[in-house]
């Protein structure tokens, strides 16, 4: 199969590079080695799928033209960033006339150094890319990889190889927050957030309902989630049933099922802080998860709190599905295969596979969502094409990893 030539390909290039480039003596630096090269092609990968998903589309715009936009772009930013400064001291020019007249000249000596680029394309084109493309891809990235190191974090902390981001319940809990704002008719971002808070109260639910029973707490927190899971699935088939079959119905299905067809950049300023500030968190932690996954015994013995650990481990993974669901729908598949393509690549070690999930996961849900624009003259929803490539890819790694997980 490709996915097996791809990651074998990979392997005994890295393998051969390191044996030709490195002397008996410094053998031992090899897999340092190996691993810088596969994060280098990370994120070559990711950089070359993100542009590749600002040029790609039903309005045609040339790769040239699209980094003129973009290097366009970034200097009209730069030179109102320097330009910030000089009219922020203009009014102090009287009390303070020399330390202001200075700052004022030097910011603006350094605008006029930054020469801008003529914009001789037409304006559409950079209506395009900087209104539709741009925000489009951003969301995808931070959906993928929110969705991959959440799957990642859970598979951890569970010791469970089939867990994926949704196991305690808030995707179900976003499918009923959302269907609920579509019923009463509320705005793109109410919806979003009646999709988080659902999320949050569908895990709070799972939590409460594992302290009722005091036997293992992992399984009982995880089987506590399909409980919750099918409680609010059920509450989301009610809505769907209730709902107005020729208006409501269609917008409830259609969230359901997953779209960044209406990702604009509010959407990235509302839900960006609360994926990169959680994903930061698990990313300065991950070492934590190593001893996590050893099992409780283990981390306590090398005096880990498992508890308070686990509990901000979980919340943080949740945050993140939650702010990835309410914007995006409901995409499945993501954080259960793509923690695994990353331990074929860099092993176990959360230390590497935490970057490795957001790069791998980012750049397939840019992969995922050119697809879904592209291949047919209406836009397919994104758990549809998640789930048709997911399936085959997760039955390969079952089977290639049959001898364990770790």
């Amino acid at each position: 199969m490709w996915i097996q030539w791809s990651i074998e390909t990979i392997k005994r290039y890295f393998g051969n590079w390191s044996r030709a480039h490195l002397s008996s003596e410094h053998w031992a630096a090899k897999p340092i080695n190996a691993d810088l090269q596969i994060k280098l092609v990370l994120v070559a990968l990711f950089l070359a799928v993100f542009f590749t998903s600002l040029f790609i589309g039903r309005y045609d715009i040339d790769p040239f033209t699209i980094l003129m936009i973009l290097l366009a772009g970034f200097i009209d930013q730069v030179v109102g960033f320097l330009s910030w400064p000089a009219a922020v001291f203009t009014p102090w020019q009287h009390s303070l006339p020399h330390i202001s007249g200075f700052i004022a000249s030097f910011f603006d000596m350094m605008a006029s150094l930054v020469h801008p680029i003529y914009h001789t394309w037409p304006p559409v084109m950079e209506t395009v890319v900087w209104e539709v493309r741009f925000p489009r891809s951003l969301v995808a990235i931070l959906v993928g990889s929110g969705l991959a190191v959440s799957g990642t974090t859970f598979q951890g902390t569970f010791r469970n190889p089939l867990v994926s981001e949704s196991i305690l319940g808030v995707s179900a809990g976003a499918g009923v927050g959302a269907a609920l704002g579509i019923l009463l008719d509320q705005n793109s971002y109410v919806i979003q957030l009646f999709a988080f808070g659902f999320g949050m109260l569908a895990v709070a639910m799972t939590f409460m309902i594992s302290r009722i029973y005091r036997s293992n707490p992992t399984l009982v927190l995880v089987l506590s989630g399909v409980i919750v899971g099918a409680l609010f699935s059920a509450i989301t088939s009610l809505f769907k049933y209730v709902a107005d079959p020729y208006t409501k119905l269609p917008d409830i299905v259609f969230w359901l099922m997953g779209s960044f067809a209406r990702a604009s950049m509010k959407d990235v300023y509302i839900t960006a802080p609360v994926l990169l500030i959680s994903m930061s968190v698990l990313y300065l932690i991950r070492w934590r998860l190593n001893v996590l996954s050893m099992g409780d015994e283990e981390a306590r013995a090398l005096g880990i709190d498992t508890g308070r650990l686990r509990a901000l481990v979980i919340l943080c993974a949740t945050l993140i599905t939650a702010s990835a669901v309410c914007i995006s729908g409901l995409v499945g598949w993501v954080g259960l295969v793509i923690p695994h393509i990353g331990r074929m690549l860099v092993g176990p070690d959360h230390r590497k596979l935490m970057a490795a999930a957001i790069l791998i996961g980012g750049s397939y849900m840019l992969l995922v969502d050119i697809i879904c624009r592209n291949l047919t003259a209406g836009e397919i929803p994104v758990s549809i094409v998640t789930s048709i490539i997911g399936a085959p890819i997760f039955l390969y790694l079952l089977k290639k990893s049959r001898e364990g997980w770790s």
